[in-house]
């Protein structure tokens, strides 16, 4: 599988899709093609992964059929096991809504609601310009973007899980993210003294991913408190209020002081131990950690095997970092990230007793293939 073939498979996916809507639904679910100016594609750039308005169709405002053909469509944009994973989490909101007692609204009929991902297709999949899609709801958003005929971007591309992990009959547990914290744990926890020093860039974890939902990564970035990852405040007011209070709440939990928050600021710069100081079993684990995050995409468009053994590929994995906070027992709250060159990863499990996770694969050179629609407009105009 190519670049090409997955983008001729979203294109009949999202084709497919737009043709067996009515024009009302339509009109939700389209907005205008990929455009290099930021300010003139503010919404394609637009993303979250709170259980917010994401914009586009929800799936409860489709018919069974219309919801298959988004979800050939999600499908197109993954790996299986990424489909597979996305799908559960999906299902997981049936989950938390007993957890939470099915008490949970967010200002509507219901808070937790495996209907309320939204899709929405930017520009004309059947036609030679750019065009993308995004399909986002609690925990999951999947963000690309095609040009010339190829997949030029398929991040951000964010999963989480709340519950992380839930019970199954018999004994077994379900967690649908559970080598992505288990791996990093693995390695953080086989490192010399001085390595781990170097690792550990706080005692304590943040409530949150650091880069958040903003749509560029920039030095200094700190995480955001909850409601500013939403897209607009829902009521009734008390409702708001009520999750304002809750988020500042866990963010005193933390422990976090000043000293704690500019050490887990993001830079430009790396920080935590390179792939270059570890040992040849821990560069195993590293690379099915980065597998973990970059197969969510599928095989013609991850970039995985840029770390591929030789080489090139252990020259790349020499310059992932691993930089971690918090404890490294299981069920001790904790973040990680792995940054190198065209890469940002993040993972934080700090909330609801350490069982809700948060997990993003970002390129901060060029999140929505902004690099390639300028080169597209350089060459086109």
């Amino acid at each position: 599988m190519t670049p090409a073939t997955v983008a001729r498979e979203m294109a009949e996916a999202a084709t497919a899709w737009l043709d067996g809507l009515d024009a009302a639904q339509r009109q939700v679910a389209t907005g205008p093609g990929p455009r290099p100016d930021e300010p003139d594609d503010a919404e394609r750039h637009r993303w979250f992964y709170t259980p917010t308005d994401h914009g586009g169709l929800t799936l409860h405002e489709q018919t069974p059929p219309q919801q298959r053909r988004a979800m050939v469509l999600l499908a197109a944009g993954l790996s299986e096991a990424g489909y597979t994973t996305a799908a559960t989490v999906m299902g997981l909101e049936n989950v938390l809504d007993r957890t939470e007692g099915f008490t949970v609204a967010f200002g509507r009929d219901r808070g937790r609601d495996p209907g309320r991902y939204f899709l929405r297709v930017f520009g004309d999949p059947a036609g030679a310009a750019p065009w993308g899609w995004r399909f986002g709801g609690h925990h999951v958003s999947v963000n690309a973007l095609v040009v010339d005929g190829r997949v030029a971007s398929c991040t951000p591309l964010f999963l989480g899980a709340d519950p992380a992990a839930s019970p199954l009959l018999g004994g077994a547990v379900l967690r649908p993210l559970g080598a992505v914290e288990d791996l990093a744990r693995e390695i953080v926890r086989s490192l010399s003294p001085d390595l781990a020093e170097v690792a550990l860039l706080a005692p304590h974890a943040p409530t949150d991913i650091v880069g958040v939902n903003r749509t560029r990564i920039a030095d200094g970035d700190r995480a955001l408190p909850l409601p500013r990852i939403w897209r607009a405040p829902f009521g009734p007011p008390e409702a708001w209020a009520a999750l304002e209070r809750g988020s500042a709440a866990a963010e005193a939990a933390t422990g976090l002081d000043e000293a704690g928050h500019t050490a887990l600021a993001l830079t430009t710069a790396p920080k935590g131990v390179p792939g270059a100081a570890l040992d040849a079993g821990q560069r195993e684990l590293l690379r099915a950690l980065l597998g973990c995050y970059l197969d969510r995409a599928p095989a013609g468009i991850s970039p995985m095997a840029r770390y591929a053994p030789g080489p090139d590929g252990d020259a790349a994995l020499d310059g992932v970092h691993l930089a971690w906070a918090g404890g490294t027992a299981p069920g001790e709250p904790h973040y990680y990230r792995l940054q190198g060159p065209r890469l940002l990863l993040e993972w934080d499990n700090t909330q609801r007793q350490v069982n809700h996770a948060h997990s993003v694969w970002r390129d901060p050179e060029a999140d929505f293939g902004r690099d390639t629609l300028a080169a597209h407009r350089a060459r086109h105009h």
